[in-house]
């Protein structure tokens, strides 16, 4: 529905200057909604028709007025007919605003969103940002831009404009629309915050529009790989030679805790020998940019001789790409293997974290360390408590016990 729209000029006769003349101003009403503006003009009241809006005369003051006001109503009616074009909402604020250049069109927030995406692809161009985390960027700007359209029958949102009902409407449209579950939606909330975050540093936002959101990501089970599954990884027979390597790929992550991305880029440049002669893995993880040092362990030492010299670029494993090794690992190779637990890659840091190092007593702050993880509260969340080291170390309380007097010989 088309709105009513008129622009209007009257005289501020109640100032006047040192001259005698009074300001011209002029008056924007959309459906009702009304803003004024200073024309930049004056004149004497004298020549001032209020009921036409206009200079009245043949004068040279008279007729240079009427055309600079003339001037001003086609440039507010291009303006909103643009905004009109743009937006398929238009107010009287709005309006005055692009006339007096404070429109400040650009920050959008999908413009915004826009350089964002741009900047961070070129990151990821040279290395310094994982493919993941610039796919989640992408993601989430195509769920905003499909959102405005459906919500607002927009092609994009003033930054001023975001309001905290807009957050939750998105919170929404995701569950909904998207059939996303809690901590994907929390995930898809962090990109938007950011672009909101840049806008209030930038000055183009004032007010937080995600001061009365909150959501709270919930704890999953992460699932990991037990002594005997791993066994069964190590000595299944499979197929060909392809599901031999990704099985090989697998087993190398589960005993140095790399993610498939680092493990993919691995080079020779990041294996060193150090003081005690053991060869290490020395590497900045692409997702944090933490540093990690892992001494290489038997298997996946034996893993690397195996496998070396096949790639001439300088990279360790001959790695197939990430859709592949997650079909394989999940189907065919978990198939043969007897492992009936849905395997993922991730599955592999999982059971590093937890089968591998806490089960054998290794520290939690050595876990953090190896798996590249900035805060320990992060490794807290794969540090799973499997019943052996828990019978283990019940084990050892009960002989430690045994061995302070107070304890022993009680009856009860």
């Amino acid at each position: 529905m088309k709105s009513t729209f008129s622009t209007i000029f009257y005289l501020k006769r109640q100032v006047v200057k040192n001259d005698g003349s009074s300001p011209i101003m002029g008056r924007i009403t959309i459906d009702g909604t009304q803003t004024q503006f200073s024309c930049k003009l004056t004149i004497d009241a004298k020549m001032w028709d209020a009921k036409t809006g206009r200079a009245t005369g043949r004068s040279t003051a008279a007729l240079e007025t009427n055309r600079m006001l003339d001037k001003i109503r086609v440039k507010i009616n291009g303006h909103y007919q643009e905004i009109m074009d743009r937006d398929n909402y238009v107010t009287a604020e709005k309006v005055k605003n692009a006339f007096l250049g404070l429109e400040y069109r650009q920050y959008t927030l999908l413009k915004v969103f826009e350089r964002f995406n741009e900047d961070y692809t070129k990151l990821y161009e040279t290395g310094m940002k994982s493919k993941s985390s610039l796919s989640k960027y992408l993601t989430v700007y195509k769920h905003l831009k499909e959102f405005i359209y459906q919500r607002y029958r927009m092609s994009d949102i003033a930054l001023k404009e975001l309001t905290p009902a807009f957050i939750t409407d998105f919170d929404m449209f995701l569950r909904v629309d998207k059939h996303c579950c809690n901590n994907t939606v929390w995930i898809y909330t962090c990109p938007l915050r950011t672009m909101v975050s840049i806008a209030i540093n930038n000055g183009w936002l004032v007010r937080d529009p995600f001061r009365e959101y909150e959501i709270q990501k919930e704890d999953t089970e992460r699932g990991f790989l037990t002594r005997e599954e791993i066994n069964l990884l190590i000595n299944g027979k499979l197929k060909n030679a392809q599901q031999e390597l990704i099985r090989d790929l697998f087993l190398f992550c589960t005993f140095t805790g790399l993610s498939f991305t680092d493990m993919r880029n691995l080079s020779e440049e990041n294996l060193r020998t150090y003081f005690d002669e053991h060869l290490w893995i020395y590497i900045h993880r692409q997702k944090t940019g933490v540093q990690s040092n892992i001494r290489l362990l038997d298997i996946p030492l034996k893993i690397i001789e195996k496998y070396r010299g096949v790639q001439k670029d300088g990279k360790i494993f001959p790695v197939p790409c990430y859709n592949v090794c997650r079909y394989n690992i999940q189907h065919p190779i978990a198939k043969r293997c007897g492992i009936t637990k849905h395997l993922t890659w991730h599955m592999s840091r999982h059971t590093m974290a937890t089968e591998i190092c806490l089960t054998n007593n290794v520290p939690i702050e050595t876990v953090s360390s190896i798996l590249g993880h900035k805060n320990i509260k992060t490794t807290q969340i794969y540090a799973k408590i499997t019943k052996e080291k828990l019978n283990k170390d019940m084990e050892n309380l009960s002989a430690h016990l045994e061995n302070i007097k107070e304890y022993n010989n009680i009856t009860i």
